[in-house]
């Protein structure tokens, strides 16, 4: 069963993320992990705050995927994607990382070359992006 790894955050729930899992689910086994950063909000907030609102994202996202027959799993990880992922990586072994961000101009992930960082862990990065609507939300 090929295992992938998907990072997201805001973009957690979005149809170009659900339409690419269940792309991947039609093509053959695969099981997902999703690792939700715990992010830091606008405003106030403390790091409990963060880590509700990624545990509330990650809960959805889980649901509405096995609602699908889809296997998921996840958990929240260090506000920092890249950190995130190495330490998911020290532990567990996967075939390819999906990470979902807004778009170009729009996205501090993509600002701060995420993916690219991302493909130094010596496995395939799959980048898919928000509709630009999604932003102005």
């Amino acid at each position: 069963m090929k295992r992938i790894l998907v990072v997201a955050n805001r973009t957690l729930a979005e149809p170009h993320l659900l339409a690419e899992l269940h792309r991947r689910k039609d093509e053959g086994e695969v099981a997902f992990h999703i690792l939700v950063p715990a992010s830091h909000p606008s405003g106030f907030w403390t790091d409990e705050i963060a880590r509700t609102e990624a545990k509330e994202r990650l809960d959805t996202i889980i649901e509405s995927l096995r609602g699908s027959d889809i296997e998921a799993d996840g958990e929240i990880g260090d506000a920092n994607p890249v950190y995130g992922v190495g330490d998911v990586l020290r532990r567990e072994g996967f075939d390819e990382i999906i990470v979902s961000t807004l778009p170009v101009g729009l996205s501090h992930w993509l600002a701060n070359n995420v993916v690219k960082r991302m493909r130094h862990y010596g496995i395939p990065v799959a980048h898919v992006v928000a509709e630009p609507a999604l932003a102005r939300q």
